[in-house]
């Protein structure tokens, strides 16, 4: 698995039906990766991707993956790709509860239960929680029932006034965040739904007093923003680390995240645990 910060880069927001080679195109120029560059890469010329992404040649299927896989561009996107070029997919899409994808979802649900008491959670590519461990129940208690689903949505339980924003101290700085970071994703994965999250969960009003509350009433890390957060009267103070797959070859686990909240000061550890002794 890979570790990253909260965000992931983006993508071109090229159209399917430009065709694979203005697809190419743009993936190439949003990597700032020149022809000459890819072609060395790809064992290819400078002049045969010119020819792709102009039109004048079709790639082969194992040419389009092998121009993917050197542009990084994400699973579903590289099955976009190949149905441009007039190739069937390549990379399934598993639901998350067929049987085979058994061990996947155990695996996860120890991971996330050995972190604890620090909160965790896996998320889809639309932020609705796959699983959660009980220091995100923790952090919820007292949200209404309404907003915990089937299936909760992280975004939607974070900024919803109802939800955990009206407790967040840096709420301006916390969505921000969180924005910037849907930004990124709905120009990664082009999808609809993923738009109309976006749309619902800027549109919430900001709980009185949160716009204007900063993260200067509690520690601070300078390595990374905190989401400082209250919880029973206590104060307690979190960075966000986010974990995705290494080569997946499926498109429901390519888009599948895990975040964890590290602790950012020793109250908070020590407060955290307590509450499992």
């Amino acid at each position: 698995m890979t570790t990253t910060a909260t965000g992931k880069q983006g993508s071109p927001a090229a159209p399917p039906a430009q065709g694979v080679g203005p697809l190419l195109r743009a993936w190439r120029e949003r990597r700032r990766v020149s022809q000459l560059e890819l072609a060395l890469r790809a064992d290819s010329s400078a002049r045969h991707i010119s020819f792709i992404e102009t039109g004048r040649s079709r790639p082969s299927e194992e040419m389009v993956l092998r121009l993917a896989e050197h542009l990084e561009v994400p699973v579903r996107e590289r099955n976009a790709l190949l149905l441009a070029a007039g190739y069937a997919p390549h990379y399934p899409e598993t639901p998350l509860d067929d049987p085979s994808l058994g061990a996947l979802r155990e695996g996860l649900e120890r991971l996330i239960q050995g972190y604890e008491p620090y909160p965790a959670l896996v998320v889809d590519a639309r932020y609705d929680v796959v699983t959660a461990n009980r220091g995100i129940a923790m952090l919820l208690e007292g949200v209404p029932e309404s907003l915990l689903g089937p299936p909760p949505n992280a975004m939607r339980l974070t900024l919803h006034p109802r939800g955990l924003a009206p407790r967040i101290r840096n709420l301006r700085e916390w969505r921000g965040h969180l924005l910037a970071q849907m930004e990124r994703q709905i120009a990664l994965h082009r999808s609809p739904g993923l738009r109309a999250l976006y749309e619902e969960v800027a549109a919430y009003p900001v709980p009185e007093g949160g716009d204007a509350a900063g993260a200067g009433d509690a520690p601070v890390p300078y390595f990374a923003l905190p989401m400082v957060i209250e919880h029973e009267g206590r104060v307690l103070s979190f960075v966000s680390s986010i974990s995705t797959f290494n080569t997946p070859m499926d498109v429901t686990v390519a888009e599948l995240a895990i975040e964890t909240f590290l602790p950012a000061d020793p109250a908070t550890v020590k407060y955290l645990h307590s509450l499992m002794t």
